[in-house]
């Protein structure tokens, strides 16, 4: 029993991924503000720790589905971890084996890093939205059991058979398995890498999928360098499938909603009614699916209503998910008496009015496919306070969509912006005080407002 106990901690485990938080004051940073780059660094150090986690849960995720998780035990015999003469050497192959992964996938991070600009324009248009979309759609479906992706039979058994035992035995292995599992991981791999070309980052990358790489071999190196007698799949498999399906189903919907504004207008209310709703249909979604998977387990008295369970669980769940998560990004705190922002998109216009009026600059760099623009858009710039303390600013958005344009690489370049969001404060004379490269709270960015322009020039951060 206590073995048993200790195996079912070491898998929940390894479902875990830590969170992490920042906050910063005026005294610490300026309200969350730069100087030299240096809260800069920080928050884009913190994402990318987030997203690196993130991807490690995906592969540990995509690690327990029904066509990779059963081949644990046949995999680690083939390469011979569990005949190892010791627990070390056991390990050594073990890890030789997901290192074998890793070199399969880490390329494709890469890969999809350097060509996120290309990702980034492309986004622009509605027929590529639209294609990902319907993507994520296909791949929730087959989450949901309306097709299974799978090499075929005769290829995955002959490939399994490729390498031998030892330590050439168990990387060249891990190249195949990573070969036997890419169709069962697409619908985690292929989220992370849309986002990886948003980003366009290299690095991160890299990270993400070689962290997602250690997610999906983790079981097999537990099995192997321990000799765990991991759970038999059964039910449980059915869960993860169902949530991975309705997961990947809301995010078909965010594409939508966030290129199309009758989508948007669907689930844009900011009312706590609206909330209570869309977490009741949510509710309704979860409890049929939850019957669902109770009636997949072995001589269920149920089992006769696990079809049609899974089948009346999908709308509810996929609805419910599309209202909440779209109301828990809202701002729900907007006074509708406070002034909206008044957004100018001429830069020149824009400096010359702030010359003229002796007043700062706010400058928000943002585009369709931002998720974390989206974010401040719905989020921070509607909160009262942020929009009265505006009203002492000339307001300025610049809209890095298409980022081929001549007119946006200049402004880009000009204002040393490498990534989307930034939001960008200039004091009266010019100077920058102020830069954000993510998603901030209304608070944090109010109080940014307040205490960073009129800084003093010691204190600003000049535009070289």
């Amino acid at each position: 029993m206590n073995r048993r106990l200790t195996q079912s901690l070491v898998l929940m485990m390894l479902v875990f991924v830590p969170a992490m938080a920042w906050a910063g004051d005026c005294a610490d940073g300026a309200g969350g503000g730069s100087d030299s780059g240096r809260f800069q660094q920080i928050l884009e150090s913190q994402g990318a720790i987030v997203a690196v986690l993130a991807s490690f849960a995906f592969g540990v995720l995509a690690s327990l589905t029904p066509c990779v998780y059963p081949m644990v035990p046949i995999t680690v015999s083939i390469f011979g971890a569990t005949e190892a003469k010791s627990r070390l050497r056991g390990a050594a192959l073990s890890g030789t084996f997901v290192l074998g992964i890793a070199t399969l996938f880490t390329p494709m991070g890469v890969i999809c890093g350097a060509t996120g600009a290309v990702m980034g324009s492309a986004l622009s248009n509605m027929w590529v939205m639209l294609g990902l979309a319907a993507l994520f759609t296909a791949l929730a479906a087959s989450m949901f059991g309306a097709f299974e992706l799978a090499l075929p039979s005769g290829l995955t058994n002959k490939l399994s058979t490729v390498g031998g035992v030892g330590f050439k035995g168990a990387f060249v292995m891990g190249l195949v398995m990573g070969l036997i599992a890419a169709p069962c991981t697409g619908p985690f791999l292929t989220g992370i890498l849309v986002v990886i070309q948003q980003q366009h980052d290299l690095v991160l990358g890299g990270a993400a999928l070689f962290a997602f790489s250690l997610g999906l071999g983790v079981v097999f190196f537990v099995a192997g360098a321990f000799a765990v007698n991991l759970p038999k799949g059964g039910a449980w498999m059915m869960g993860i499938k169902w949530v991975s399906g309705v997961g990947l189903a809301y995010m078909a919907f965010s594409y939508l909603r966030d290129k199309f504004e009758p989508v948007r207008n669907l689930v844009d209310h900011p009312s706590y009614t609206f909330g209570a709703i869309a977490g009741g249909v949510l509710l309704v979604g979860v409890v049929l699916g939850v019957v669902h998977v109770m009636a997949e387990r072995r001589k269920s008295p149920i089992a006769h209503l696990s079809k049609p369970m899974k089948l009346a669980s999908i709308l509810p769940a996929v609805a419910g998910a599309a209202m909440l998560f779209s109301w828990l990004g809202l701002n729900h705190s907007v006074d509708t008496n406070a002034p909206e922002i008044v957004w100018m998109t001429n830069e020149s216009e824009a400096l010359a009015k702030a010359n003229a009026e002796g007043k700062p600059v706010l400058i928000d760099f943002g585009a369709e496919w931002c998720a974390a623009c989206k974010k401040l858009e719905h989020q921070t710039f509607p909160d009262p306070n942020v929009r009265s303390e505006a009203q002492r600013f000339v307001t300025l958005r610049v809209d890095a969509t298409d980022d081929e344009d001549e007119a946006i690489v200049k402004l880009k370049d000009k204002y040393k912006v490498v990534g989307l969001p930034t939001v960008i404060m200039l004091d009266k004379t010019g100077k920058e005080v102020v830069r954000f490269n993510d998603f901030v709270k209304p608070d944090q960015f109010y109080a940014a407002m307040k205490c960073n322009v009129g800084a003093t020039k010691n204190e600003a951060v000049g535009m070289r």
